[in-house]
């Protein structure tokens, strides 16, 4: 039972007592507003009637006999019709020994249901970016929070591993390559295709800029550029199995998958499946011969197949190419259903950036007007842009953030912020190389997931990386300044208890009261799929010990039973915000 409904059912107890049965009447508990005295707060409006008596009349005569027989209540205090409820210290005090004892504190039990998060979902012709960066961070958060929320989650990512995109970065290798691999040019696999999906762009604008000066418009000099007819080519004929395409685009495709596993390490995050798109786009194509039987779909002179959404408010939209090679929506249709079949889902959460909404939109209504009921279990937590000042950091081509070279200088720049401030001080080269690492990447994450997913966000690293203030670092240095007291306790033979009778001070009733919320706030950033409930909620947490650590001696107290109390709560504070952390994604250092 909560400690909301324990409240709710000794109030209950006492207005029936009152006023009778509450037959059709739902009593309304809430958390007192900050700006009043009291824990939680009781509506009486409901209750006029039963009462025969006014708004403040009904609470006060509630509050007194919560005073005289409940023994969870201290005090009450009546506002405008509304009864506040303030808590004995001794209740706090017994139900902190719940949280302390309690291995699985803030974790849900089961619920039986399972969905998929899924994210990441790279090109395999170019490295990882920034923006993949926020994308894969926010995804396996989300994943994390679902988990500790009760659901069995399915990690998963998409891989685009096929379409005219890869075979503009084979074609060029091809042509202009000379055979250069990874080993050769000593280049990540990933960031050596990229390479040539830019060297395809240029050649590519070169022969435009030729055709058009020979009298063509640009759109079909874009369309008859004889690069772009060779790379169309390539494509079907990938699609058609041609053993040589189909050898190259293995070879390449394995050269980014070694460069984005390095890249996903370094990030901490993973997947528990991995879906390719070449593996479904061809469930896509039987779903649109399908919606065309059905006449659902309907197919152009050019061979291409489309479906009209006018009527629903959008537009008509593209399901497969006159030449008969797949789209974007193809193979997600394929991919969604492929999932169902496998996992039999109660929902799916498509982490994809806000310029995609206009597609999940249709990939919803579609599979709707073929019949799949579990269409409306597709969520797609679209989120904002993340940019970088000017000058911050390196770019590559002057436009594209690389996620390695962002990585690394995060690394970098936490231990220059480290050893200016004396962090390192006393360290072995190994433990400075892992705090570095540490506190670098909780920056980073810390900064990019404690921002609402919806919004555009400017990320600045050194800012990021700032000791004080709402901040990774700051949280990480509170979680070592607490191990470094639990390790003088133990050290001293302190053990911490919550002894009965123990008088608690008013910042010890707060700590407890937070620390009590943890397991709703984790609830609440599950609901929204949003991490910065977490965040925040750590953050302050910090805050509050922080102030407490200050003003209140832990291991000098003169008092044994305050003392182990201390241990005890420093205990809970430090274990709430290692998991609120790893909620994030981020570790936390055992010193610092």
């Amino acid at each position: 039972m909560t400690i909301e409904q324990t409240i709710l059912s000794a109030v209950t107890a006492t207005v029936e007592k009152l006023y009778g049965p509450l037959e059709g009447v739902t009593l309304q508990l809430q958390k007192t507003r900050k700006e009043f005295t009291g824990d939680y707060t009781l509506v009486v409006f409901p209750l006029l009637k039963r009462s025969r008596k006014s708004p403040d009349a009904t609470a006060t005569e509630i509050g007194e006999a919560l005073v005289a027989e409940c023994p969870l209540v201290e005090s009450t205090n009546t506002i405008k019709g509304f009864l506040n409820i303030a808590l004995k210290p001794e209740f706090w005090l017994g139900e902190f020994g719940k949280m302390a004892s309690d291995e699985n504190f803030g974790i849900a039990p089961r619920n039986g249901k399972t969905v998929m998060v899924e994210y990441s979902s790279p090109n395999t012709n170019k490295p990882l970016h920034l923006g993949h960066i926020r994308n894969n961070l926010l995804g396996y958060s989300v994943a994390q929070i679902l988990d500790a929320c009760g659901y069995k989650v399915i990690k998963a990512n998409l891989v685009n591993d096929r379409g005219i995109h890869i075979c503009k970065s084979m074609l060029a290798w091809q042509l202009y390559g000379g055979g250069e691999t990874p080993e050769s040019s000593g280049m990540k696999g990933d960031h050596l295709v990229g390479k040539y999906y830019v060297e395809f762009d240029k050649h590519y604008k070169a022969e435009i800029k030729a055709l058009v000066e020979q009298g063509l418009s640009e759109e079909d000099a874009k369309r008859d550029a004889p690069i772009m007819q060779q790379a169309r080519t390539m494509l079907q004929k990938w699609e058609a199995h041609d053993p040589e395409v189909y050898a190259l685009w293995e070879r390449m495709n394995g050269w980014v998958y070694e460069g984005f596993d390095a890249t996903y390490k370094a990030m901490g995050v993973s997947f528990d499946k991995v879906y390719y798109e070449s593996q479904t786009y061809l469930l896509g194509k039987d779903i649109v011969a399908e919606g065309l039987e059905k006449g659902i779909f309907y197919r152009r002179d050019d061979g291409s197949v489309w479906i009209d959404l006018r009527e629903d408010g959008l537009d008509e939209k593209l399901l497969l190419r006159g030449d008969g090679t797949s789209v974007y929506m193809t193979q997600d249709l394929g991919t969604a259903l492929s999932r169902q079949r496998d996992e039999n889902l109660n929902g799916i959460i498509y982490v994809v950036g806000n310029e995609q909404n206009y597609h999940f939109q249709v990939l919803k209504l579609v599979l709707k007007k073929m019949g799949y009921a579990w269409s409306d279990d597709i969520f797609h937590l679209s989120y904002g842009m993340v940019e970088l000042p000017e000058g911050k950091m390196k770019s590559r081509e002057g436009t594209v953030v690389d996620a390695d070279d962002l990585i690394a200088d995060m690394v970098t720049t936490a231990r220059e912020m480290s050893e200016e401030l004396g962090k390192l001080d006393g360290m072995t080269p190994e433990e400075q190389d892992a705090i570095a690492h540490i506190v670098g990447l909780g920056a980073l994450k810390y900064f990019i997931l404690k921002v609402d997913p919806k919004k555009t966000m400017l990320f600045n690293p050194r800012e990021s990386i700032d000791f004080n203030g709402n901040t990774g670092p700051f949280i990480q240095y509170t979680y070592a300044r607490i191990r470094s007291v639990l390790r003088k306790a133990a050290e001293a033979g302190i053990a911490g208890s919550a002894p009965e009778g123990l008088a608690l001070i008013g910042e010890e009733v707060e700590l407890i009261k937070y620390l009590a919320d943890f397991p709703q706030t984790i609830l609440q950033a599950g609901a929204t799929y949003s991490p910065s409930v977490i965040g925040a909620y750590v953050y302050d947490l910090a805050k509050m010990y922080n102030s407490y650590y200050h003003d209140h001696s832990i291991l000098r107290e003169e008092r044994e039973d305050v003392r182990s109390f201390r241990v005890a709560l420093s205990q809970l504070v430090a274990s709430v915000i290692g998991r609120g952390m790893a909620l994030m994604g981020i570790d936390v250092p055992e010193r610092m």
